[in-house]
């Protein structure tokens, strides 16, 4: 599905759809920020580091984030016995996600270290015969890559590359690896300094000219002149040999023919790349020549190209750009040529996030989300679907997300991340019947601590009778019938879904009594595509209307205290917060986090120009100032009286930080309670990245709602 979200993601992936987006770990591997200190232990918790406690303590704490650990990207090897996986653990000396890559026998169960201690290690990948294994580490600095012969030889680094290397796929018959990596260029320059410095002088910094559309990303920062290209380097070391040129980024995923003579990859190579931020074409590549080939040519995004077994085929998703806000992706194939192009799921409401080809060739596998919970299905060429995986979690610790990645071996075995309410991503392996898991990340966890229990709950929308979907986080030791207060904690994307899945902040709220009611409004995913486009040039539209519906399900159900309700959520979360407390008086205190509050300034400052006013709202600021306007939670500040507070990394680039100042000063102005919380360093997507702020962060969101949870008197009128 396409997520420009205003919530997380690059500009530069083809699956992504501007989304307001979730609060996520960084991927398995942000180069410059997962190596540990070379004494430390990748993996030192806090519990390592020793306590003054006489006795466990069974509640969930901020503390225990240093103890958590979550799998990420199993690839299972083409003989379906070794399962290679990234162990992604929070380091109490880094304060960061470490990365390392371990080793699963799938018959005996013994797990094997291979790649990080003495730096981040991410994207292992087998070679066509199992034999070898590539990756990316960190280990004595920049990220390279590094190929470990898995019959007991050593590793060795290949390359000494200037930027990160991505997208790593072996050739067909393993003597080569393709990846693709930033080539920078100089940018623009206007100008200078007079030339007379004398020797010694401490001058200002040089002037910095940008001339791109987008100059900056969250995550990234400011961005360096350069574009992505697509390099060859011998799998057993060698030069590098850059395959693609010009004024425009190819990237990956990277797929070889069967020959070993074409490799495909998707671009956008238009000279308007820029101002088209969802436009991108299958591309196949002359790996000797160097000829470029379009194989697809409509108006919408066709990314993620995959060859067939035999060779035949190419499999890749995408979609028919109607200028709407989401689309769902489909699954198309084509032969290797580009003729024959049909899609397989036309008629199959979901949006995929992830394609592999069976070893047969006759059907393709496809991750998709499903009422908040992440599958796996069999697409055969005819079209017909069959479920293959179910239970798939991962996408991250902080907030219950839809997530988790898969692989398949040559025999039909499913490698995925698979996780529960209470329980983290674990990698879990099926052939056709139950999954067996197979690692056991948090036992010490689940072995001391007393997590909230999760329900389920769905209600109908006093707006139109929709069905809207939700999980409650119970209070540890929760008793029936027992009234408690109650958070609704909203999601971003707003084109993203929650489901059953693990979350930290939920897990730390409920350790503090409170109920949270993680709900899936209209604009969610995983119900279709007309339940997403509910909100299509209307966000925040009728949102208002499920949320409230069902946190009054949650007060008939005897659970929520209708005297004691709270709100808060990130980005997309955000907008609806603070779209709420404009709107109603029934909430004691809010938190809206990393907000949009003007969309004209949104627009104009955030990281994804090209996307939010065409596609969000139909039109630029200037075509349609009083639209823009209506739809902005600024609207609205006249009428809020709910105490709330703002929170904001403070180098988010998605929703930039003048959006949250712009609120926070609109407060005060108008002498409602409020507070101004910055996360330092922290960008939209790693506003929880590192432990300690994640702690902090739901610990000030407590604080704030403890402060008006007793005492508060509702303004009159309501």
């Amino acid at each position: 599905m396409r997520k420009l979200a205003l919530f997380g993601g690059s500009l530069l992936a083809l699956t992504s759809q501007i989304t307001l987006a979730q609060e996520e770990q960084p991927p398995a591997a942000p180069p410059s920020e997962t190596a540990a200190p070379a004494e430390t232990p990748a993996t030192m918790s806090a519990s390592a580091v020793g306590s003054a406690r006489l006795a466990p303590d069974r509640r969930f704490t901020g503390a225990d984030l240093f103890d958590l650990a979550i799998a990420a990207d199993p690839q299972i090897s083409p003989d379906g016995r070794h399962i290679a996986y990234v162990r992604r653990a929070n380091d109490i000396m880094s304060d960061r996600a470490v990365s390392t890559i371990w080793l699963i026998d799938t018959q005996t169960g013994a797990e094997t270290p291979v790649a990080g201690r003495q730096g981040g290690a991410f994207s292992p990948r087998w070679s066509p015969d199992g034999k070898r294994l590539a990756f990316a580490s960190t280990e004595g600095g920049s990220a390279q890559l590094w190929v470990r012969w898995m019959d007991g030889g050593e590793a060795v680094r290949l390359t000494g590359l200037p930027t990160s290397p991505s997208s790593i796929a072996w050739s067909p018959d393993g003597h080569s690896i393709a990846y693709t990596m930033l080539v920078k260029d100089e940018g623009p320059k206007f100008g200078s300094a007079p030339a007379n410095k004398p020797e010694g002088a401490k001058w200002a910094e040089p002037l910095e000219i940008r001339d791109l559309l987008t100059y900056r990303a969250d995550g990234e920062g400011y961005l360096e002149p350069g574009f992505e290209k697509i390099f060859l380097v011998p799998a057993t070391g060698g030069a590098p040999r850059q395959l693609t040129f010009g004024p425009y980024h190819d990237g990956g995923p990277l797929s070889w023919s069967r020959d070993g003579r074409t490799l495909y990859f998707a671009a956008n190579r238009r000279p308007d790349w820029e101002s088209d931020p969802v436009e991108s074409e299958v591309y196949a590549l002359d790996v000797t020549g160097g000829g470029v080939t379009a194989l697809t040519d409509r108006n919408g995004p066709d990314a993620n190209p995959l060859v067939s077994p035999d060779g035949g085929k190419i499999a890749w998703l995408g979609f028919d750009d109607k200028l709407r806000a989401y689309e769902n992706n489909q699954l198309y194939v084509m032969n290797r040529d580009g003729s024959g192009k049909r899609s397989l799921t036309a008629d199959w409401d979901y949006g995929i996030d992830a394609i592999e080809w069976a070893t047969d060739g006759r059907s393709v596998y496809a991750q998709y989300d499903d009422h908040g919970e992440t599958k796996v299905a069999r697409v055969g060429l005819d079209g017909g679907v069959r479920t293959a995986a179910t239970g798939l979690s991962g996408g991250g610790f902080d907030r219950p997300y839809t997530g988790g990645s898969f692989s398949v071996s040559d025999g039909g075995a499913i490698a995925f991340t698979g996780g529960t309410a209470t329980r983290p991503a674990e990698v879990q392996l099926t052939r056709g019947g139950d999954a067996r898991i197979l690692t056991d990340l948090n036992r010490s966890l689940r072995e001391v601590k007393s997590l909230g229990e999760v329900r389920k709950i769905t209600v109908a929308s006093s707006h139109d009778g929709k069905a809207i979907e939700g999980w409650l986080t119970l209070p540890p030791g929760h008793v029936e019938g027992q009234r408690v207060p109650l958070i609704l904690e909203i999601h971003g994307g707003p084109f993203a879904a929650y489901g059953p899945h693990f979350s930290t902040d939920n897990q730390l709220y409920a350790a503090a009594g409170y109920a949270v009611l993680s709900a899936n409004p209209r604009g969610s995913t995983s119900y279709g595509a007309a339940f997403a486009n509910e909100i299509d040039k209307a966000y925040p539209g009728n949102d208002y209307f499920d949320l409230i519906s069902i946190v009054d399900r949650a007060i008939e159900l005897g659970v929520a205290d209708p005297d004691a309700l709270f709100v808060t959520g990130g980005s997309g979360g955000g907008v609806l917060t603070s779209w709420i407390v404009g709107k109603t008086n029934r909430f004691k205190a809010a938190v809206t986090q990393k907000p949009v509050i003007n969309w004209t300034t949104q627009a104009l400052t955030a990281d994804g120009p090209g996307f939010f006013g065409p596609y969000w709202l139909g039109a630029e600021p200037w075509e349609k100032p009083e639209l823009f306007w209506a739809r902005s939670p600024l609207s609205l500040v006249g009428n809020v009286e709910t105490p709330t507070m703002v929170v904001v990394g403070a180098e988010d680039y998605r929703t930039p930080v003048s959006e949250s100042e712009q609120y926070y000063t609109a407060l005060r102005l108008r002498g409602v309670p409020t507070a101004l919380v910055k996360v330092p360093g922290a960008s939209h997507g790693g506003i929880a990245a590192r432990p300690s702020q994640s702690a902090a962060k739901a610990s000030a969101i407590l604080a704030w709602f403890e402060k008006y949870r007793k005492g508060w008197t509702r303004p009159t009128g309501e």
